[in-house]
Formats: C-alpha cells, sequence, structure tokens
C-alpha cells in the first residue's frame, strides 16, 4: 500500500477523492468534513467511552459533558460519517458501559487498573441512582436507529482475559458491545469472510483477548484503551474488500488503520489529541 500523508483537519482543503491514505489531527467533525462523498466501505470505531477514560485533549467528549450531550455529539458526527460512507457500507461501533458515580466528580484510582482514574467526571445523568449500571451503548444505538442508521447486530466482544476489578458486589465485567449498523437496507457483508468456531456462521458472541498496552523507550507508545487487532481484523474483513477504503473517526492508537493496511486497504483516520497522532505514526513506522 502506498504511503500516508498526515494533515491538519483546518489546515487543508476538502479532499476531491480518497487516492491514498490520510491520517487527520483534529476533530472528528472537522476532519469528516475534508472526506469526499461516499469514499469510505466500512467504519470500524470506538468513540470515548463516556465517563471512563480523560485523554487530556481540549475539546474531547465523554469526560465532562452531560450523557446527553455525549450521545447528540456522537450522533451529529455519525451524519457526516453517513455522506462519506457508501451506499453498501457500514459501520462497527464499539462502546463501552459505564456505571453512574453518585455525583462524585472524580474517578479515584483502582489497584486493578489504574488507568480508569479521572480527575474531572460527567455528573450523575438526571433519574439514575447511585451505582446505576447506565446502559450506554444501547441509549446511544437507539439514539443512532432514531437518526435513520439501520441497526443490524448487537456483538458481544467477549474478554477471557478480562482485567480484575475491585468491586464485591456485582460480577465482574468481561465484555464490551459492538454494533453493526448500515447506512442502507442492503449492504456488504461477505458472511464467508470470517467462520467462527468448527468452521461455523459467526455467532453474535465473540471470545477474543485483550491486547496489553505496550510503551516504547520514547513514552509515545502509551495508550489507555487499545482496541485488539483482531477485532479490527475481523470487522474489516467481513464489510470491505482488498482496495477500499476503511475510515475510523475517533482513531486513538491507530488500531484500526494498522488492520486495515495489513489487508490491503486504504484508509483514514481522524484524532483529536496530537500525541495519539504521533503515536499512530510510532506505530505504522514499525
Amino acid at each position: 500500500m502506498p504511503p500516508h500523508r498526515r494533515v491538519d483537519a483546518t489546515g487543508i482543503e476538502p479532499l476531491e477523492e480518497l487516492r491514498e491514505s490520510v491520517l487527520i489531527c483534529g476533530r472528528a467533525s472537522e476532519g469528516l468534513d475534508l472526506l469526499p462523498d461516499r469514499s469510505v466501505r466500512t467504519v470500524v470505531t470506538s468513540p470515548p467511552y463516556w465517563s471512563l477514560r480523560d485523554y487530556e485533549a481540549d475539546g474531547q467528549i465523554g469526560r465532562d459533558d452531560a450523557l446527553g450531550d455525549y450521545i447528540k455529539s456522537v450522533v451529529v458526527t455519525f451524519d457526516k460519517v453517513r455522506r462519506v460512507l457508501g451506499d453498501d457500507g457500514t459501520v462497527w461501533l464499539n462502546v463501552g458501559d459505564s456505571y453512574t458515580s453518585g455525583n462524585r466528580r472524580y474517578r479515584a484510582p483502582d489497584r486493578k487498573n489504574r488507568a480508569r482514574a479521572m480527575r474531572v467526571r460527567p455528573p450523575t445523568p438526571e433519574g439514575l441512582k447511585p451505582k446505576d449500571l447506565i446502559g450506554v451503548p444501547w441509549r446511544l444505538a437507539l439514539a443512532l436507529q432514531d437518526a435513520g442508521w439501520w441497526l443490524r447486530s448487537e456483538v458481544i466482544w467477549h474478554k477471557p482475559n478480562a482485567h480484575p476489578e475491585s468491586v464485591t458486589d456485582r460480577p465482574t465485567k468481561a465484555h464490551e458491545t459492538v454494533f453493526l449498523l448500515s447506512k442502507s437496507q442492503d449492504y456488504h457483508y461477505d458472511t464467508d469472510a470470517v467462520r467462527g468456531p468448527n468452521g461455523r456462521r459467526l455467532r453474535t458472541v465473540w471470545d477474543i483477548n485483550t491486547e496489553p498496552r505496550r510503551r516504547g523507550d520514547s513514552g509515545v507508545d502509551d495508550h489507555p484503551a487499545v482496541m485488539p487487532m483482531t477485532l479490527a481484523r475481523q470487522c474489516i474483513t467481513i464489510t470491505s474488500e482488498p482496495g477500499d477504503a476503511v475510515l475510523d473517526p475517533y482513531a486513538g492508537s491507530g488500531t484500526t488503520l494498522l488492520a486495515a493496511r495489513e489487508l490491503g486497504r486504504r484508509w483514514a483516520g481522524i484524532e483529536l489529541n496530537p500525541a495519539f497522532v504521533d503515536l499512530i505514526e510510532h506505530r505504522l513506522a514499525r
């Protein structure tokens, strides 16, 4: 695959064609404005989870915005995703759930998962009680359905090596949700591209291990929530073909982009945090 191009979301004119892979530093909504209509075959993405991470970037979502504002922000961004997606295109959307904070405005460190500490947290959503499981993934999925997306499947990403939690009044969480959305009623989906155990058609529970965070000598390779390559590869393989373009509007550590390149796809990645854009380039250069 040809080398990628790195640009700033506010520094170039919109692209007339997506001939080469492109890495855009900026807000998802601004980066999407640069991409041509119907230039992408599939999207594999994981927006910042609400109330779970502080990525220390101005303009980030999910840290101190209200739940309704968070969902609205993603839905509005996905209106722009719809424009750049081909008519037979799809979206794989990975979203994690969270619990109410009891109106604590911080998240104390968890000795079993130090990355979860936050100095600032959103307030408890109206109508919910302390310690309630919020149901963020389904709240977002239904909002996207209301906005016109086809909600085609809920996949349970089961983590056999799930990280332990310091909780004593509920089971330790060992899964996340991945939704398959489509732009139209008919879309590209290759049933035979990835098979399940014993060659069976894929079920809606996928056993995929998490992958450890890695820190290079420079400290650049440090992202608190890295999507497993196996998950990204599987999604891309099912809903795109070699030569297609794959998009991740919340690129994070760049796993979707790396998987797309490995599978012979062009790609477009958008990431708000310049440090993570550097991280993506560091990973691409390996």
